[in-house]
């Protein structure tokens, strides 16, 4: 069983910039597909973000391409995601999961979330 831990979320001003981690442990993530998902007040989990378990090919949600930049390290069993331009809307709870790449659905349970909060 994978143990995700993500972490980075704060309060930032709109424009500003987050970088976050996801830490795997219990068992190593480089086998899978990783990716970030978010949850507003008030609405459904999203996709935004994916990454092969290679790492050399990604994919991203509309509202955050060009912004937000997802990358791994296997050797730290580590998923990261790096956004900038921060807007309003990118406001909620970042999670990351194992996922199946070309459907993006998760695999395994959620870790606890790290909240981005983005003031404007």
């Amino acid at each position: 069983q994978v143990q995700l831990v993500e972490s980075g979320g704060g309060l930032v001003q709109a424009g500003g910039s987050l970088s976050l981690s996801c830490a795997a442990s219990g068992r190593t993530v480089s086998p899978y597909a990783m990716g970030w998902f978010r949850q507003a007040p008030g609405k459904e989990r999203e996709f935004v973000a994916a990454i092969r378990r290679s790492g050399d090919s990604t994919d991203y949600a509309d509202s955050v391409k060009g912004r937000f930049t997802i990358s791994r390290d296997n050797a730290k069993n580590t998923v990261y995601l790096q956004m900038r331009s921060l807007k309003a809307e990118d406001t909620g709870v970042y999670y990351c999961s194992a996922i199946f790449y070309e459907s993006r659905a998760p695999i395994g349970s959620w870790g606890q979330g790290t909240q981005v909060t983005v003031s404007s």
